[in-house]
């Protein structure tokens, strides 16, 4: 008796009428979005100061690598490959490199006009906190495969900068 009150819910169940797939009208029916690419991403400021106040804005050198004859670097508003092109970097320029997306994809550079380090972008010496860089020169962001690091201008430090320390009193 007790598997018969068991078994006639589950009986029962299944005398209700199928429901179809296409049981929506066209009108209720969800939408189905194809995903599709961003258009165009917004622009990142390359920040500088990365390091904090004891090391320059901007802490290392670096050029173009694996670059074919005639062709530059590209330069982008943003670490992304999506982030629109502001320009290219040719093969034979520096510039300073002043922080690294979180992927470690791309590098957010400042360029001076001339194609080398210059002190007149202002990344150079500490500052006093991160912040966007907003100086002469152009910034943007690179592909960090395209680029190889040639100096290390992080080493000199507030303290190898400041006097140096008096001698003890003899």
């Amino acid at each position: 008796m007790r598997r018969a009150l068991i078994l006639l819910p589950l009986i029962l169940a299944g005398c209700g009428q199928p429901v179809r797939d296409d049981h929506f009208t066209n009108a209720q029916q969800p939408a189905e979005q194809a995903p599709s690419a961003p258009e165009v991403a917004p622009p990142v400021a390359v920040r500088v100061g990365e390091l904090g106040p004891n090391f320059d804005a901007c802490p290392s050198i670096g050029t173009a690598r694996r670059i074919e004859t005639g062709a530059g670097l590209a330069l982008r508003a943003g670490p992304f490959d999506y982030a629109e092109q502001t320009g290219t970097i040719p093969s034979s320029a520096r510039f300073f490199v002043c922080t690294r997306s979180l992927d470690q994809k791309w590098l957010g550079i400042v360029l001076h006009e001339s194609g080398q380090p210059s002190p007149g972008c202002g990344v150079s010496e500490p500052v006093t906190q991160r912040r966007a860089y907003e100086g002469p020169c152009r910034s943007g962001w690179v592909a960090s495969a395209g680029v190889r690091l040639v100096a290390d201008v992080g080493a000199s430090s507030k303290a190898n900068r400041s006097e140096p320390e008096p001698e003890p009193a003899r």
